[in-house]
């Protein structure tokens, strides 16, 4: 019976040691529809991307993304946060990102490992909109927010209602905000999609279903697994889609980095 355990552990070992030297290492590209009735006629095929977590990707891999991406219509790109420690690769990575083509532009957040002042400096001069508490009106009927980070101690901390306060009743309302835990200290009444960040999928996980960082330690997110990756819900069921996001970060199991294109489609379609 020992051997017999030895011989399951060491070919789960392997299988998961196989994943994260190959697939865990190649991006995956999601294209996901979403269909509501608040998404108006003109806004019907409307494609936006969404790249989060970069951390310590390389500038050749961030190349590829652009490039997937230009070989597509993306009408608007969207950034959640983390992009790297050190401000030099910092203001590299949003060189290579601000050169994705979009139709209606760039807008970004800040997450909990940026420096605020830094990211801002290096957004705007590449004419990247970094959003703070606020939101604008991308077209008409679509309102993008986006909040500061939930664990800065600054007086730009996150805030929801500010973020959305100039949102129409009949506008379809996405929300960008790093860490998915904001939505449940706060009212998400009137938003349509949130998109966040920050696990990282879990980052080492057994088969993909079980993530030992998020569920037993509480540091990361404090709803285990409930935000691990994909779809979930806000404190008050609002839809909020949480991205594996790109980076590698030391390494990752069963988490595949991931960049994220949303379809919009009206719900009569």
């Amino acid at each position: 019976m020992t051997k017999i355990l030895f011989a399951i552990s060491a070919a789960i070992g392997a299988i998961h040691l196989a994943h994260a030297l190959t697939l865990d290492r190649k991006i995956q590209y999601l294209n996901i529809l979403v269909k509501d009735k608040k998404i108006s006629n003109e806004l019907n095929g409307c494609r936006i991307a969404f790249i989060t977590d970069t951390h310590s990707t390389s500038a050749k891999t961030l190349r590829s993304i652009v490039k997937q991406l230009n070989n597509k219509t993306i009408d608007l790109l969207l950034l959640g946060g983390d992009y790297h420690k050190d401000a030099f690769e910092m203001w590299r990575t949003m060189e290579i990102l601000s050169s994705v083509q979009t139709n209606d532009g760039i807008f970004g957040i800040e997450g909990n490992h940026d420096n605020p002042q830094k990211l801002q400096a290096a957004m705007n001069f590449y004419g990247i909109r970094k959003l703070n508490n606020t939101g604008i009106h991308v077209r008409p009927r679509l309102f993008v927010g986006g909040t500061s980070c939930i664990r800065r101690v600054h007086p730009l901390q996150a805030n929801i209602s500010d973020t959305v306060a100039s949102a129409k009743a009949d506008d379809f309302v996405i929300l960008l905000t790093h860490e998915p835990d904001t939505t449940m200290k706060e009212s998400t009444k009137g938003i349509d999609l949130i998109l966040s960040g920050h696990t990282h999928g879990g980052q080492v996980t057994l088969f993909g279903f079980w993530a030992p960082a998020l569920t037993l330690v509480r540091r990361i997110t404090k709803y285990g697994q409930g935000f691990m990756s994909g779809w979930a819900k806000s404190a008050d069921d609002t839809t909020v889609f949480v991205s594996n996001g790109v980076g590698h970060h030391l390494i990752r199991i069963f988490s595949r980095p991931q960049v994220v294109v949303f379809e919009l489609k009206t719900a009569d379609i």
